[in-house]
């Protein structure tokens, strides 16, 4: 997180600077409430915030701290509601240089799963992140939790200990599997929408269906939402395949040309009495999908 000295980049841009945070702040977002589909509603919150705090927030020296304050304030109240927020007192203030990490350990933590990272105290989950995720200062993890260097070093000495002795532990955490309803119907939508048969597409959705292509817009009816088919008829970019992300089912999307890179995005999809009654697409919002436990 880079620090910016003038004010009127968030006056004269704040558009632009949302833009090209989202994908950051959706990282720390999802490491912090333990899943990239919560995580983007978290950062959609924050942004929202943002947006309505900014004409009266002043000169603002460093926009980016500003929006990961946000971001970090908005995913404890997500916390908050699930009650599963833990105690942020009785830090104690350790005076202790931090840790240096070589290059693999750093590595190891930036690619530790979601899940991991929900067994963290909620302190030492946010100081981790921001500092060997986001690359962010020790002065700047301050800044973003509100608490001292030394208390801030405590919390970071702590979480790091703390996923090093996670990291030796089997994973025995059973595997999630489709639900022979759930593969039946998303398997339908699948092989109608490969075949680019959209007719029949569009005969599986409620006449009520609401769309929401994540980062670019929403819809809602199925006249309106039967235009999102078409755009989908003019690209080649993409094949579907039904699986997990999360333990949710879901449909993953791969480029054609690169299968071996693993998904590019996936789609949600709710049913009601038989039909699509939501589909959530997260095509323009690829970002979400690092760090996604998902299972093709």
């Amino acid at each position: 997180m880079t620090a910016t000295s003038d004010p009127s980049v968030m006056a004269t841009d704040i558009d632009a600077l949302l833009v090209a945070m989202r994908p950051k702040l959706h990282r720390y977002c999802a490491r912090m409430v333990g899943s990239v589909i919560d995580g983007e509603d978290v950062l959609q919150d924050a942004l929202i915030k943002a947006v309505e705090a900014h004409p009266s927030a002043g000169p603002i020296g460093n926009p980016e701290g500003w929006l990961f304050k946000i971001a970090h304030n908005t995913a404890l109240d997500f916390l908050r509601r699930r009650r599963r927020q833990e105690a942020l007192r009785g830090l104690a203030e350790m005076d202790m240089i931090v840790d240096q990490l070589d290059a693999v350990e750093s590595r190891q933590i930036a690619a530790t799963s979601l899940r991991t990272f929900m067994r963290l105290p909620v302190a030492q989950r946010s100081s981790v992140i921001l500092m060997d995720v986001l690359g962010c200062s020790l002065k700047e993890i301050c800044d973003v939790m509100e608490c001292s260097v030394p208390a801030a070093k405590a919390v970071l000495h702590r979480g790091r200990a703390q996923l090093r002795e996670i990291a030796g532990e089997p994973d025995d955490a059973p595997q999630a599997q489709l639900s022979e309803a759930d593969r039946t119907r998303l398997g339908a939508y699948v092989e109608h929408f490969n075949a680019r048969d959209f007719d029949a597409i569009r005969a599986m959705i409620a006449d009520d269906v609401r769309l929401d292509l994540v980062n670019k817009t929403r819809m809602r009816g199925k006249a309106e939402v039967s235009r999102y088919f078409g755009n989908y008829a003019k690209v080649t970019d993409w094949h579907l395949v039904p699986g997990l992300v999360e333990g949710r089912p879901a449909i993953l999307v791969v480029d054609p040309g690169e299968r071996e890179s693993g998904p590019k995005y996936f789609m949600l999809l709710d049913w009601s009495a038989g039909q699509v009654s939501t589909i959530r697409d997260f095509r323009h919002a690829p970002y979400v999908i690092d760090g996604a436990e998902y299972l093709i």
